[in-house]
């Protein structure tokens, strides 16, 4: 495979990446955990455009400016609330990852930092969640050629990260 795929824990705001990932709620007007950090450290003018947007539904992604991020652009994307998608949890969170690798595609981005989407708040098991990124991703390179650089997982809990660097540590 020649998309380099690194596994860390850390801050995604702090990454000089061409888009990272927001796991954002459907407002896309902020919120806890990486959404409000992202927001936070962006500065208010993501907040503004981040208003003209008409937030984003489960699964879609829409695209920002970094603003005074190190990426130039954040993707957010809406990741399932788990237990109430009506049994589509899994189909969203996999449209979800891939709704925002096709949308860094648009933009001609190489590099792309992914948090761990929906396993905070939003509550998706974690060892789930990493069987179908892990799956989603390895397939998405496949079929669609090997476009990115780099494809960056930065992880906020150790159980993630462990996870994370045991599923990919053969990619």
């Amino acid at each position: 495979m020649l998309t380099k795929i690194t596994i860390i824990k850390g801050d995604i705001t702090k990454l000089k990446v061409g888009a990272i990932v927001n796991a954002a709620n459907k407002t896309l007007l902020g919120g806890g955990g990486v959404d409000g950090v992202i927001h936070q450290a962006a500065g208010p003018k993501l907040l503004e455009e981040c208003k003209t947007l008409d937030g984003c539904q489960t699964g879609e992604a829409k695209i920002t400016k970094g603003y005074n991020l190190r990426a130039q652009y954040i993707i957010h994307t809406v990741g399932p609330i788990f237990g109430q998608e009506k049994g589509q949890e899994y189909k969203l969170l996999k449209k979800s990852y891939i709704s925002s690798l096709n949308l860094a595609k648009t933009y001609n981005i190489r590099t792309l930092a992914f948090p761990a989407i929906s396993t905070g708040v939003y509550r998706f098991p974690k060892e789930k969640a990493v069987e179908l990124v892990h799956k989603t991703i390895i397939n998405y390179l496949t079929e669609n050629g090997e476009y990115f650089n780099e494809i960056v997982f930065v992880l906020h809990s150790n159980k993630n990260y462990q996870l994370y660097k045991n599923k990919f540590k053969h990619d």
